[in-house]
C-alpha cells in the first residue's frame, strides 16, 4: 500500500513497475490511477498472479516490449538465446482433428 510520502517518491521515478493485489487496488484506486496517469505501470493481481495491467493510455498499436514483459514478470528471459530455431513444416491432410494431427506428427 502506498503512503502519500512513497508515493510522491514513486512519482519521480523516471519508470516505474509495481505490483498491487485487488484489495490494495480497490482501497487506494485513486493514488493508483495517478500512478498510472504519470506514466508508471500497475499490474494488479489476484493471488499472487497478474491477471491486470494499468498504465497511461498510448497509441492503442503499440506492441510491448519484450524487455517490458519480463521487466513486468509476465514472460522470463531466455536462459540460453543462442540457440537456433529450426522451422519444421508438416505437411498434414485437411479436415484433420488437432489430437490427431498431434499424434501423426510425434509418430504415435
Amino acid at each position: 500500500m502506498y503512503t502519500f510520502l512513497n508515493f510522491e517518491l514513486m512519482m519521480t521515478d523516471s519508470i516505474s513497475v509495481n505490483h498491487v493485489g485487488t484489495r490494495d487496488l480497490r482501497a487506494n484506486l485513486a493514488h493508483h490511477l495517478r500512478a498510472a496517469e504519470a506514466g508508471h505501470t500497475i499490474f494488479v493481481t489476484v493471488d499472487g498472479k497478474v491477471v491486470a495491467q494499468m498504465g497511461p493510455v498510448g497509441d492503442l498499436d503499440e506492441k510491448p516490449s519484450v524487455e517490458a514483459l519480463i521487466a513486468s514478470g509476465l514472460v522470463e528471459a531466455p536462459s540460453n538465446s543462442n540457440k537456433q530455431v529450426v522451422e519444421v513444416i508438416f505437411d498434414l491432410p485437411a479436415g484433420l482433428s488437432s489430437e490427431r494431427a498431434l499424434r501423426e506428427i510425434r509418430g504415435r
